[in-house]
């Protein structure tokens, strides 16, 4: 960890507000300035830790500014390239010395002004807070896509998480450092959800995307919920190969069925037989490619160490 990042004081600051900044020069003066007004009137001590991802514009150049003229602001990080939003919060969250941690966009979408009312509401002892965009001002392309992973997201995490995109989150300090995050292992607001037992949800309001661009895509949006969902099935191979032994059986008891049919009908028997004997050698084939293909992927998890995200700078 960077030794710059330590508060002036020697102590830890209550809380740690952790910022991902994607091509945001227009909008990062004016959400800095709102985000300072937010904290100050809590009244409460922290840090700021900013990461710009892989921006080419002046995004950096005003993170780097915060950080000469303002004390709160502990760590900027600059990335090599776009590494995502999660890669931004995890290497935020690797030099934050909070005892919790405030995530937040910089793009203005979500209202700094409303961070007292989540911190009010994870004073009532829960683990995680999290806003949830109930009125979205995105395009409806951004719209079905997340709908569609929310619902995914709920599943994998056996929660009824409303909204994990919503990067608005307060949360216990010592659940996240638990996760072991770093460049191998990025932030997951559905992990966190999976080994948390006290969140709540409350709505935010969202605003029209005014400057910049958002890094998601569809593609990175894809691979986010493939990631998730092998990340937390213990299993995930067995489910499928699981069913498809008991589709396999099913078809097993239809021969019986069939080999016990009156002799007049035994052509009929004779068809059905040899679609069923294909149907069942296809249901194991592709049990068995379920399990050839969860030890590869075990395998190749274990052995990966290719990093996520890679640090230009911190300052």
């Amino acid at each position: 960890m960077d030794s710059g990042n330590k508060p002036a004081n020697g102590k830890h600051p209550e809380f740690s507000v952790v910022v991902t900044c994607y091509y945001e020069e227009k909008s990062i003066d004016e959400f800095f300035s709102r985000l300072k007004r937010a904290m100050d009137s809590l009244n409460r001590s922290y840090e700021i830790i900013m990461v710009n991802d892989g921006s080419t514009d002046g995004t950096w150049e005003k993170l780097k500014g915060f950080r000469e003229s303002d004390p709160k602001v502990t760590a900027v990080v600059d990335f090599f390239r776009n590494s995502g939003q999660q890669a931004g919060l995890t290497a935020a969250m690797c030099l934050a010395k909070g005892d919790h941690y405030i995530f937040m966009d910089s793009d203005l979408q979500l209202a700094p002004e409303e961070i007292p009312v989540l911190v009010s509401e994870f004073d009532k002892g829960y683990d995680l807070v999290s806003g949830y965009r109930k009125d979205r001002k995105d395009p409806w392309a951004r719209l079905l896509p997340s709908k569609l992973a929310n619902m995914i997201m709920r599943k994998a995490s056996k929660s009824e998480f409303r909204d994990f995109g919503c990067t608005f989150k307060v949360c216990r300090g010592r659940l996240i450092r638990g996760l072991e995050l770093g460049p191998h292992h990025l932030y997951s607001t559905v992990e966190a959800i999976a080994n948390c037992a006290r969140y709540t949800e409350i709505p935010v309001s969202h605003s029209p995307r005014r400057y910049g661009k958002s890094g998601w895509t569809f593609k990175k949006l894809w691979k986010y919920n493939m990631d998730n969902i092998l990340h937390l099935s213990d299993k995930p191979f067995q489910v499928i190969s699981g069913f498809s032994l008991l589709l396999a059986l099913l078809f097993m008891v239809r021969i019986l069925v069939d080999l016990f049919t009156p002799f007049h009908l035994l052509r009929e028997v004779s068809n059905g037989l040899i679609l069923n004997v294909l149907v069942i050698s296809m249901l194991v084939l592709f049990a068995i490619l379920c399990l050839v293909g969860e030890f590869t992927i075990r395998s190749f998890l274990a052995v990966e160490r290719v990093p996520k995200y890679i640090i230009r700078e911190i300052l």
